[in-house]
């Protein structure tokens, strides 16, 4: 495990916002997985989305696997979990040296020419693709820890400004003022217990196993590729066309958990497990008055499935959850089903 000696103000894991983010439940979800799911080494986070839940069961089991198809949270958790060579004196200069260039002397690039003025002030926007454009002209400076470290600290800084709320299907139409972007480093680690894949969770389960499955896949229409766009060009740095207003490049990355596919992806997904216990989180959104936010797997498809692969218990908890800033759930419930495998 990473100790600081060189001081910097850092941001942790759980500091960034996003939709379905566990981080506000995570000690009720870990508390119910430690009562009902005893004698387990390893532990399974399939769609790990934020990372939150897999870094909680870092500090409790042998083995982990952290999985999620899109690029930019598979750079976050080979950032904050990844082994690999880390200079953190480089690291803090280079955060510095960064933080120390007057944008008003920047020209326009092409994050700012897509995205100033409209996600970002336009000052934010090209100091953020001037950064991301030298850590790439830098790359053969830094291990590739150092890189994805980099590469998801520009992520959580530019959140922390970022004129949405809280992704990047739209941004808010108004004035926007200069936030004055500030690169700040994440709070990084490395755990030799980690294994870190970006597949399709129905393709990489049949591929691996582990005593706990957790499963958390997105429920409703809306995209996380999409929703994600600006943070899955920057990793990638492909500087592709972009198209509509909030400008985005052409799909990929779709998930058939975001389309009337979903419980038929689930179902193969749970009948190819190959765990001791499998745990789902799930919400009661399927109640919703917006389509895009409708479950596309109703609770009663869910159990089914889930009871004819063991014995189910299912838990409760209230919790008002991140959404789009438009739909009022009233009453809403985060739901835990805890299944024992019978296989």
């Amino acid at each position: 495990m990473f100790l600081d000696t060189y001081s910097i103000e850092k941001i942790n894991i759980e500091q960034r916002r996003y939709i379905g983010n566990k981080n506000k439940l995570k000690e009720w979800i870990m508390g119910l997985i430690f009562e009902n799911c005893p004698d387990c080494n390893s532990f399974i986070d399939i769609f790990s989305g934020t990372g939150v839940i897999a870094k909680e069961a870092i500090n409790h089991y042998d083995k982990i696997i952290i999985n999620d198809f899109l690029y930019s949270n598979n750079t976050i958790y080979k950032a904050f979990f990844g082994t690999g060579k880390v200079n953190h004196k480089l690291l803090v200069d280079t955060i510095n040296n960064y933080n120390n260039i007057n944008s008003n002397y920047l020209k326009n690039n092409y994050f700012s020419d897509n995205f100033g003025d409209k996600f970002f002030n336009n000052k934010d926007a090209t100091k953020i693709g001037y950064i991301r454009e030298d850590i790439e002209r830098k790359k053969s400076l830094y291990s590739e820890k150092e890189y994805n470290i980099l590469l998801a600290s520009i992520i959580y800084s530019m959140d922390k400004i970022a004129n949405t709320v809280g992704h990047y299907d739209a941004y808010i139409k108004k004035e926007i003022k200069n936030k004055d972007f500030k690169y700040q480093l994440i709070n990084y680690y490395s755990y030799d217990k980690v294994d870190i894949y970006k597949e399709d969770a129905n393709i990489l389960i049949e591929k691996i196993e582990g005593d706990i499955l957790y499963v958390d896949p997105p429920y409703n229409s809306r995209q996380y590729s999409r929703f994600y766009h600006i943070y899955e060009n920057l990793v990638k740095w492909g500087k592709p066309e972009l198209y509509g207003v909030a400008k985005k490049p052409l799909p990929e990355n779709m998930s058939d958990y975001c389309r009337t596919s979903a419980k038929d992806a689930f179902k193969h997904l749970i009948e190819n497990a190959n765990s001791k216990y499998i745990v789902v989180s799930y919400n009661n959104t399927y109640n919703s008055k917006s389509s895009s936010s409708e479950n596309k797997i109703t609770y009663e498809q869910l159990f089914s499935i889930l009871s004819a692969k063991g014995k189910t218990k299912v838990f409760e908890s209230k919790y008002k959850a991140f959404n789009t800033g438009k739909t009022d759930f009233a009453d809403h419930k985060e739901l835990l089903f805890i299944t024992k495998n019978n296989d």
